[in-house]
């Protein structure tokens, strides 16, 4: 891999549309055995998950990562609740954000960084309406189609 480079496993496409993204966070994730393998293979869905702040910390939920079908002993549950890395100062400003009326912890992708290490990037969002959902498909149709003509006209 170059230097710098992130080996993307899986994307939450829905959350930029879902939600209006104020900050995001790259944070570590307590795997097990053989989690991290089956990671490797590309394995591993971030579609219905969520995360909170605990008194334990960060938490991640239903993130859906297959048992790993070569391993023999260790088996973990696919749904399992994962802990998250996170720095204290980064801990506290998410409570702090969390704990606002409608924000919330929304995983984005998943990820190995150039160290070969899973990480987890995390957005902090608040929900959006139906209208905004909707206002946000337009724009994005609009700025497509001036671009096609843009691009047939040079």
């Amino acid at each position: 891999m170059e230097k710098g480079a992130k080996k993307i496993i899986s994307t939450n496409r829905k959350a930029k549309l879902s939600y209006a993204i104020s900050e995001t966070y790259e944070a570590g994730i307590a795997l097990k055995g053989d989690e991290v393998k089956s990671l490797r293979g590309g394995k591993c869905s971030v579609d219905e998950s969520f995360a909170r702040i605990e008194r334990s910390g960060p938490v991640l939920y239903n993130l859906h990562i297959p048992e790993f079908s070569k391993s023999s002993y260790f088996k973990s549950d696919p749904k399992r609740p994962r802990k998250l890395l996170l720095n204290k100062k980064e801990i506290s400003r998410l409570w702090g954000l969390t704990s606002q009326s409608g924000y919330t912890l929304i995983p984005l992708k998943v990820y190995f960084n150039n160290k070969g290490i899973a990480k987890i990037e995390i957005g902090v969002g608040k929900g959006r309406k139906l209208y905004d959902k909707r206002r946000k498909l337009r724009e994005k149709y609009q700025k497509r189609d001036t671009d096609r003509a843009m691009r047939r006209y040079k």
